[in-house]
């Protein structure tokens, strides 16, 4: 937080300082191009590397890599597993296993939005598995729907998990 009160002092020294020639305003435009806007949060946290190859697709339809977007402007530290989660009941899709933070979260990218609404047919919601199943997570999973996408997120704190439904359930990228 220091550092962004502090370039927006330097910012704001520099804008107010110049003279009134057209080549002083150039310059000031110039540094306040050059300075680079810094977010508050990533004082705190390393930065992330930038993501390589191809943009993710804005379809209308959730991508692994939308998902990861969307999670890090909602503002998690998003940590993901090197592999597919292992198959879930209830689930015709492996997940993409996350870490945000203490928490865990699961996210099952389907092909269409009928493909996830055939397996949300099938779920008890409230437990995250098949209808006269008993609950499998290790704390009571928070359950999220959007388009084609179905998420588990395992978490004690009702704050994140709110943020987390907020963050998914505004919709996927659209074209």
């Amino acid at each position: 937080m220091t550092r962004l009160f502090l370039a927006t002092i330097a910012a704001c020294g520099v804008l107010t300082g110049c003279g009134k020639s057209h080549a002083d305003s150039e310059q000031v435009a110039a540094v306040a191009r050059s300075v680079a806007p810094v977010r508050s949060d990533s004082l705190s946290q390393p930065a992330s590397p930038a993501p390589t190859g191809v943009p993710c697709p804005r379809t209308g339809l959730w991508a692994t890599c939308s998902v990861e977007k969307r999670l890090v402007q909602a503002g998690f530290v998003v940590n993901r597993g090197d592999n597919p989660g292992p198959a879930r009941p209830g689930f015709s899709v492996r997940p993409a296993l996350y870490t945000l933070g203490k928490s865990r979260l699961e996210v099952f990218v389907y092909p269409t939005e009928s493909a996830a609404s055939a397996d949300v047919a099938r779920l008890d919601t409230l437990v995250a598995a098949p209808r006269g199943s008993r609950n499998a997570w290790n704390v009571p999973p928070t359950f999220v729907r959007s388009a084609n996408l179905l998420a588990v997120y395992l978490t004690e704190n009702a704050t994140q998990a709110e943020r987390l439904m907020l963050a998914l359930t505004a919709g996927a990228p659209q074209p």
